[in-house]
């Protein structure tokens, strides 16, 4: 996909970017170990205009020795107040998913179930005397599920409040979301998986993870989109999007917007506060089917967040 030039012209990097798992070590410090993707080994050819995973030569694990930033008061209660403030509609109920995944519900019958709920069903022969064969009543699984993946930014343009911020946000979101398949990817011109989809979600645990990762390095935008796509691959792409929590300051890697294409929805909450690009922002939503939600402060998160699901 060809498109306009970057408003800024992103550093190549050196070195292909790592994908860390992170995990909670030993008196609150976090360990981060390159995952399978980033050891040694033969990539995988890489989606033109992506960015391929980086390999190391041993299995090795960075500590991020920042036990105080844990738990953070005023991320903490940044997020009760914005989850206080948030309405997300339920996803709406899917009757084409099979497989036994989401609450049971009764359904006309179309060959994938063989539990008749009688009740139901003598109500409509009551009213049709020649039925066919959706006039019966099943009992089945219906999902009500999203699969949605944060990617948040916790590169060096987003330190301090901004980082606070982010973190407040994805606590809150993920309380909202416990329910759903939720991943969280942060990044900078690396990326750290915080959690992936199908995993159990604790939210104030998400958030104090963001902020034991001390905000640096250069912001690749394409990464965690990548990473993301990835995530989403065998999800159902009626309830599947991604939110990206950034600035859109992309200054490392390749152009992220073909990255954006390729998802199933991609909507950005880009934070104002600072030095920020708008214009990339407004290009991501656009070409990932999303919105775009500009926010000043953390007070308008939760009107944001809500539009965006919805709400």
């Amino acid at each position: 996909m060809k498109g306009k030039p970057l408003r800024r012209k992103p550093k190549q990097l050196d070195e292909q970017p790592t994908v860390f798992d992170a995990t909670a070590g030993p008196g609150g410090a976090m360990i981060m170990r390159p995952t399978d993707e980033g050891r040694r080994g033969a990539p995988a050819k890489p989606m033109p205009g992506s960015t391929a995973m980086g390999f190391t030569d041993e299995a090795a694990s960075v500590v991020v020795p920042e036990a105080d930033a844990a738990v953070d008061p005023v991320a903490r209660t940044r997020a009760r107040q914005i989850a206080s403030r948030l309405a997300i509609r339920r996803p709406r109920r899917d009757a084409t998913s099979r497989g036994g995944i989401g609450e049971l519900g009764s359904l006309p019958y179309r060959g994938g179930s063989d539990e008749i709920d009688l009740d139901a069903t003598i109500e409509v022969l009551a009213e049709r005397p020649v039925p066919e064969d959706e006039d019966i009543v099943v009992r089945d699984r219906i999902r009500t599920k999203r699969s949605v993946v944060l990617a948040v930014d916790v590169s060096g343009s987003m330190k301090g409040e901004r980082v606070a911020t982010a973190a407040a946000t994805v606590g809150a979101l993920a309380g909202e979301l416990e329910h759903d398949d939720l991943a969280v990817i942060a990044f900078w011109s690396d990326a750290a998986i915080l959690l992936n989809l199908g995993e159990l979600v604790k939210p104030m645990d998400l958030l104090d993870s963001i902020m034991r990762i001390p905000a640096q390095g250069l912001t690749n935008v394409a990464f965690p989109l990548e990473l993301a796509a990835k995530q989403l691959h065998r999800a159902p792409v009626r309830d599947a999007r991604v939110v990206l929590l950034s600035d859109c300051v992309h200054n490392a890697g390749p152009d992220p917007r073909p990255l954006a294409a390729r998802l199933p929805r991609l909507d950005v909450l880009l934070d104002a506060s600072g030095e920020h690009d708008v214009e990339l922002g407004r290009d991501l939503a656009r070409i990932g089917r999303g919105t775009l939600h500009v926010v000043r402060d953390y007070r308008s998160v939760a009107p944001a967040v809500s539009s965006i699901f919805g709400g």
